[in-house]
This record gives structure tokens, C-alpha cells and sequence, in this order.
């Protein structure tokens, strides 16, 4: 018998400066999370302020709205796309009332819900107990429901209230099964410390478990759906030269990734920061790759890996139907590849490049220059030392993203 998804209104707020195509491509993703969580989207409120409202983020007449949208569809749960105080849940909660969470514990509560290893397992619990400690000021009536619907999930499934020792008492006895699980991942990777390592990076749904089962064979859990995948999976590649590398699959990332869960997923993403080369798989048929790309390349830095060698992979191909997409990508990213991971299209181009990177040892780096700079622009990108990445153009500058051999500084 198939359970009836539970039902859903989302909110987002439209700040001042922001785009509302930005605001609308959020909540597009927020309705994917959603369904990711086994909810049903049944209306989606936007509201327009200069500043979100400190009592209830959206302010009265919304709040009004809501509640009457909540009687209308018979709606189980509310979701703001923005994360939320714990007053603010409260007052929203008491007016409303329907169980409120926001986009961080909606994104927490899919991890709870996917994770299948123990690693994970743990690494959720310690992000969602790092979440709530600062949200005891008040009683936390809906996590204490049996029917584990959205937003239950996870440690404060059968409890009422949780007292503060208690999750500081937890906390640091998942940090303890994490610490002996990142030893015995330290063994491991010091017995293939020599290996070239390659690790698929990206955006959630990219294609990253694709790529991986088609190269590999590796049988990585595959699904048209946001976090399909959490635990880090590594798999012999063998390369064109015959050499070997060990190609590794991620976690993918996405919009307002919670702190907390970049933090406890620290130890899978540590296989990330072994690698020598970082694939950047980025799904080219997405309407907005490009703010997909360019939050990758945020939480990259974040995670201090943006030094890394990055070769882009534009996934997806056999979905766009304009070529000249595809042609002015060529240009901009002279060392990308344009593949498709699922029909098998140029995928041994990857294999390819991988061997090339694997032959000498590269450095990312980034130069600018001015408008008027065309000349040195010019000169610069057809310097037979350097591999020109991307450009790109902000703040009245160009900006290159290159690679340089180690011995050979540019």
C-alpha cells in the first residue's frame, strides 16, 4: 500500500537586491527537496520585504495568508527556504498552527532518511544534534511524533525535550565512533598513498554516481533525485597509459548547505582533499548551471579545495538542444569535456585527460587583468607552460583560471 505523501506549502522571502528569477529557482529547488523527503509540494508564498521580519521572518499579513492556505489544502508542514530562529519558529508554529522547519532541517532530515553506512549514519546524527543544540529554547513538540514524517527524523525521534548535557554528552561520543572510523580510513588510504587520485565533485544530481557506475562498474546508487548518494565510494580506474587511478565519488552539494553538515561530513570529504585532480561535473541541461557551477566553486573554497587541479566536466549533452551553447562553452573552457555519462557519450576523453594530469604534477592559480589588457590577455593564454581552465568577467575585470606545472611558476 503506498503512503500518502505528506503535504507541503514552501515560503520563500524576496530581499532587497535580489533577483526574483533567483528567489524562483530556490523554491524550485526547495519543491525537489521536498519530494526528495517524500513530501508533496501543494503551493509555494513569496513574500517581498526590505528585511525578513524578526518575529515571524515573513511578517503578520503573510503569517494570515499562510494559515489560510494551511485550512485550504489541509497542509501537514510549512518549509521556509531561509533558515529560521527559534522564536521565529515558535511564534510561526503558535499562529499558524502547523509544524514549521526550515530549508537546513529539511536537507538534515533527507540525510537521516538516505544514510545506509554506519559512517553516515553517525555523521547526520552529529550534524542534526549540532542543529538543535541551539534551538532548545523551545519544546520541540513535532519531533516528538512516531509517524516519521518530514522533519522527524533522526535523534529527536522519540523524545520530547532533549537536555543540553545530553546532546554535548552525544555529540562528543559521535566524535569519538568518527575518530576511529577516520583512522581506519587513514590506514587505507596510506596503503594507496601513491595512486593518482581523481575525485567527482559537483552539484547535487549532476551526474557524479553516473559517471562513476560507467567508468567503473562500481554499482554507486543511482536516482533522479537531490542526495542520492552520501558515503564516498572509491573505485580502481584503469587508464589509457595502463596506469591506474583511484576514482572517487562525493557527496553532492547544493544552495544553503547546512554548517553543521559540511562539518560532520568532514571525514568523506576528506577523500576529496587526498585527491590529486577534481572532476567538476556540472549538468549542462539545468536552466541554471551556471549558479550551480558558481556555488560549487563557493563551497570549494569553503572547504579549502579550491587550489586543487579542477578539469570541468559539462554532463548532460545529449539534453541541450542548442549547439551554440555548446560551442561558446568550448571557447570559454578550452579544457572542458562535454560528455554524457548515462548514454556513454565521450567518456573516454576522461579517461584522456586524467592520464594527462597524471603524468606531471599541475597548480591551480588565478590571474586577472584589466579590459584594455588584450595584448597581455593574449599572450598570456597561448603560453605553451600554462593550461587555460575558463575565463570569466566581474567587477569590471577578466579573470583566468589556469594550471602550471610545478616547477615552471607563471
Amino acid at each position: 500500500m503506498a503512503v500518502k505523501p505528506e503535504l507541503v506549502i514552501i515560503v520563500g522571502v524576496q530581499l532587497r537586491h535580489v533577483p526574483a528569477w533567483e528567489v524562483s529557482d530556490n523554491l524550485d529547488e526547495l519543491e525537489q527537496l521536498v519530494e526528495s523527503a517524500g513530501g508533496e509540494t501543494v503551493a509555494r508564498v513569496v513574500q517581498n520585504r526590505p528585511s525578513p521580519d524578526p518575529g515571524t521572518f515573513i511578517g503578520e499579513g503573510k503569517v494570515r495568508q499562510i494559515a489560510d492556505l494551511v485550512q485550504a489544502f489541509d497542509a501537514d508542514i510549512i518549509v521556509f527556504d531561509d533558515e529560521l530562529t527559534p522564536s521565529q519558529v515558535r511564534n510561526l508554529e503558535k499562529k499558524i498552527t502547523c509544524q514549521v522547519i526550515d530549508r537546513s532541517w529539511l536537507i538534515l532530515d533527507i540525510f537521516a532518511k538516505r544514510a545506509q553506512t554506519k559512517e553516515a549514519r553517525i555523521q547526520v546524527e552529529l550534524a542534526q544534534l549540532n542543529y538543535l543544540r541551539d534551538r532548545l529554547t523551545r519544546r520541540w513538540k513535532h519531533l516528538s511524533r512516531q509517524v516519521g514524517g518530514i522533519g522527524t527524523r533522526g535523534p529527536g525521534e522519540t523524545q520530547l525535550e532533549i537536555d543540553r548535557r545530553e546532546i554535548y554528552r552525544r555529540i562528543s561520543t559521535l566524535k569519538g565512533h568518527l575518530s576511529k572510523i577516520e583512522k581506519d580510513r587513514t590506514t587505507r588510504r596510506r596503503r594507496r598513498r601513491r595512486l593518482f587520485k581523481t575525485a567527482i565533485i559537483g552539484y547535487t544530481n549532476a551526474g557524479k554516481s553516473t559517471l562513476m557506475n560507467a567508468m567503473t562498474k562500481a554499482n554507486v546508487r543511482v536516482a533522479d533525485r537531490l542526495f542520492a548518494t552520501l558515503d564516498a565510494t572509491v573505485r580502481a580506474l584503469h587508464l589509457p597509459s595502463g596506469k591506474r587511478t583511484l576514482l572517487i565519488d562525493t557527496v553532492g552539494f547544493i544552495r544553503k548547505l547546512p554548517v553543521g553538515l559540511v562539518a560532520s561530513f568532514r571525514s568523506t570529504l576528506e577523500e576529496s582533499h587526498q585527491a590529486d585532480l577534481l572532476l567538476n561535473m556540472v549538468d549542462l541541461s539545468h536552466p541554471h548551471w551556471e549558479g550551480q557551477l558558481a556555488n560549487t566553486e563557493d563551497i570549494l573554497k569553503d572547504i579549502k579545495l579550491d587550489h586543487k587541479p579542477q578539469l570541468l566536466v559539462f554532463n548532460k549533452v545529449d539534453r541541450v538542444d542548442d549547439p551554440m551553447l555548446i560551442e561558446g562553452l568550448k571557447n570559454q573552457y578550452p579544457e572542458a569535456l562535454f560528455i554524457s555519462a548515462l548514454r556513454g557519450i565521450r567518456l573516454y576523453e576522461i579517461s584522456k585527460a586524467i592520464d594527462r594530469f597524471s603524468e606531471q604534477s599541475w597548480i591551480r592559480d588565478l590571474k586577472s587583468f584589466r579590459p584594455d589588457q588584450a595584448d597581455e590577455l593574449k599572450r598570456f593564454e597561448n603560453d605553451k607552460k600554462i593550461r587555460v581552465l575558463g575565463r570569466s568577467f566581474r567587477d569590471g575585470m577578466i579573470h583566468v583560471n589556469y594550471l602550471y606545472l610545478e616547477s615552471e611558476k607563471v
